[in-house]
């Protein structure tokens, strides 16, 4: 044990879009005990998802400047569909830039999906995203250029073309997207978006399908246990991360 009174197995912090209420009650979930998460905000005046999503990712670094003096351990950039605009080569070589300037490792969603799939040995997935459909082929595209088959894409519906309104989705929609997905031949299925509850889905999903499901938020928490060297702390029957199930009902 370290000499910090909180957060003595490790300091993470993350940086959700600016009106996301999903990423901090599921980090909140996943982390195990005595692992400190400490949050920022991504913040963009930008009315266009695409033009929001570029500003974030811009930006990173000066966001993380809110941190001051705060010396992290690992730290997490949850807006998966900033890397999907980035794509896999630049976003590779900024995120090792970044985490070279800082002094500890940064990791963004696509990264954290791309290395619990690679953990699993999965090589096909199905995905459920919330996204409009030109999002939807970029993440297509960043997963293929990343080595996976994708089988299939199936777009979650929400309100408003707004990439905001996936704040509005339950965990009912993503299990009801699962109910509607074809997995023949699928290794996996993947979740991606961190605004959508998908922890619940999760569980939901693993029992209509019998295969791992994963999601944005859920791949990030296991990313940074696995920065700080901690394995499953908690009681559970998923492949990647467990210790969470025991907290689902709490959120």
């Amino acid at each position: 044990m370290s000499k910090e009174d909180y957060g003595s197995r490790g300091r993470v912090g993350v940086a959700p879009p600016q009106a996301n209420p999903t990423v901090e009650p599921e980090f909140a979930a996943c982390l195990p005990p005595h692992v400190s998460l400490l949050v920022t905000r991504l913040v963009s005046k930008c009315f266009e998802p695409r033009d929001r999503y570029v500003e974030y990712y811009e930006k990173l670094d000066s966001t993380l400047d809110s941190f001051d003096t705060l010396r992290l351990d690992a730290f997490a950039f949850a807006c998966t569909a900033a890397s999907y605009v980035a794509g896999i080569d630049r976003e590779t070589k900024d995120m090792a830039a970044i985490s070279a300037k800082r002094g500890y490792p940064i990791i963004t969603g696509g990264q954290a999906i791309i290395a619990a799939l690679k953990k699993l040995n999965v090589k096909k997935i199905v995905i459920g995203a919330p996204y409009p459909v030109w999002i939807i082929d970029m993440a297509k595209a960043y997963y293929q250029a990343g080595g996976f088959e994708i089988l299939a894409a199936h777009r979650i519906v929400t309100a408003s073309t707004d990439t905001r309104s996936i704040y509005e989705l339950s965990a009912e929609d993503a299990i009801a997207s699962v109910k509607a997905m074809d997995t023949k031949g699928a290794d996996a299925i993947l979740f991606t978006g961190s605004g959508m509850p998908s922890l619940r889905a999760i569980q939901e999903g693993q029992k209509l399908t019998g295969l791992p499901v994963l999601s944005t938020n859920l791949c990030m928490a296991w990313a940074l246990c696995d920065r700080l060297g901690i394995g499953d702390w908690g009681r559970g029957d998923h492949k990647l991360l467990n210790g969470w199930q025991d907290r689902v009902a709490s959120l």
